[in-house]
């Protein structure tokens, strides 16, 4: 069952300033999350008065952060960064958003594995847009000792 939920998209995405794109959290449900954003012009990704569509998998990312961020939440723990790993079977409508245009952004999780691995189907609709990816994404158990390692 689906619920709106009592978070800002600040408080479950671990971006800041430019980078934090999501507007608000629409819904959360187990497996699932949505997500509303306005396309920005004041941003470093906007020319023209448009952003290129594959910014749509950045938005995409930010929507499965954001889901992870508020299962976090929920269980006690804090919100942790987490790593897009690769994308597959994107398609798009368009090959721009107009800023000012409002998409909104869902994601499904169809697979999590032990190791923090997941796969999450996603779609993002708008006047005129239809897109969507299977993204995977990689989120440690303790972040900071995986950053050390990768050092």
């Amino acid at each position: 069952m689906k619920q709106i939920q009592p978070y800002t998209a600040e408080e479950l995405v671990p971006h800041s300033g430019d980078m934090s794109l999501l507007d608000e959290i629409l819904t959360v449900a187990e497996e699932t999350l949505s997500a509303r954003l306005t396309v920005r012009d004041d941003g470093i990704f906007s020319r023209d008065q448009r952003v290129p569509a594959y910014l749509g998998i950045e938005y995409m990312a930010q929507a499965i952060a954001a889901f992870s961020g508020y299962h976090a939440r929920e269980a006690g723990k804090p919100v942790e960064l987490g790593f897009l790993l690769g994308t597959r079977r994107f398609t798009t409508s368009a090959a721009w958003f107009a800023c000012g245009s409002t998409l909104t952004v869902s994601v499904e999780r169809l697979l999590q594995a032990n190791n923090g691995m997941a796969t999450f189907e996603c779609h993002i609709t708008g006047d005129g847009i239809e897109q969507s990816a299977r993204l995977n994404v990689y989120q440690p158990d303790n972040i900071e000792e995986y950053l050390k390692e990768k050092r």
